[in-house]
């Protein structure tokens, strides 16, 4: 099958700063995809990217088995909504449908009718005088009725109470299932992810840290706890991600390509979060000790 997202040595550079470096992916059709990181890890700059909005600096980027946007025929096939749920404040509700009718051959005008309705939007309230709940979901009531094959969404319960958050993501949801859509969901907000997602992918210092299916993720990583001298001395095949120390115990987040890690130690599963930041402290102290190098390159 066609992976709904194909990268390779994918980089992206403004001016001296680099935004993405070396990207590598190939996820496939039929997952909801979270994608997590830091400010400034890319992330947006991917989806700008999977939209054909921005060009790469290198390598290569296809979506649904051809370049972004390469035609209005693969246009139709990608529904985004970028950050702060972009709708034009002026136009009424009913202007955004009519808009998007225009706009796209294979525009679903019912399915659309019928978001409106379930979610008591006013056809004829101004965007710009609905709530920030009322425009995310206009945002994905216009993306939805395009009848995508993949649905992209940058941070867009970002700004919303945690009330209206829930309701947007319930929505997401019914949505992707109504469609048979794959979809990409950028998020700060992990326990967002973990609900609705079960594909990861996680960006820091510009380079993917960690990608596959959630489920296998968790499966192949722990958390071990003993002495600071039994820990030093993992069994072969075993990654430490990432090691912190007490006087009385230490504790890691290993990744083990088989069974759970025998030894003098208690050995646990993860949660999303924790296998989540365990990678992103990794990013960060990696990033720290190269940062003097590329300051002395500057030079």
């Amino acid at each position: 099958m066609t992976p709904v997202l194909e990268a390779v040595r994918l980089g992206k550079r403004y001016g001296r700063h680099q935004a993405l470096t070396d990207c590598d992916l190939n996820i496939p059709q039929g997952r909801v995809i979270g994608l997590v990181g830091p400010n400034g890890a890319g992330k947006s700059t991917l989806l700008n990217m999977a939209c054909g909005l921005i060009r790469p600096s290198s390598g290569t980027i296809r979506v649904l088995g051809a370049e972004p946007a390469a035609s209005p025929a693969h246009l139709a096939k990608v529904g985004f909504a970028a950050q702060d749920t972009p709708v034009y404040a002026e136009l009424s509700v009913a202007d955004h449908l009519r808009m998007g009718a225009r706009l796209n051959p294979t525009w679903d005008g019912p399915l659309a009718q019928r978001r409106i309705a379930r979610i008591g939007l006013d056809p004829k309230q101004k965007a710009g005088r609905l709530s920030g709940g009322q425009r995310a979901q206009l945002a994905l009531t216009v993306a939805a009725a395009k009848r995508p094959e993949l649905l992209i969404f940058d941070e867009p319960a970002a700004a919303l109470d945690p009330l209206a958050r829930s309701g947007f993501l319930d929505n997401l949801m019914e949505s992707i299932t109504d469609l048979g859509a794959s979809a990409i969901l950028s998020s700060h907000a992990l326990p967002d992810v973990e609900r609705v997602c079960d594909y990861l992918v996680v960006l820091a210092d510009s380079r993917v840290q960690l990608v596959g299916a959630v489920s296998e993720l968790l499966a192949s990583h722990r958390r071990i706890t003993g002495t600071r001298q039994d820990l030093a001395a993992l069994p072969t095949g075993v990654e430490a991600i990432r090691l912190d120390h007490t006087p009385r115990e230490s504790t890691a987040i290993v990744r083990v390509g088989g069974p759970p890690v025998p030894g003098p130690w208690r050995v646990e599963a993860l949660d999303l979060e924790e296998l989540v930041l365990a990678y992103l402290t990794r990013a960060d102290q990696t990033a720290a000790r190269t940062a003097p190098m590329h300051t002395e390159a500057r030079r």
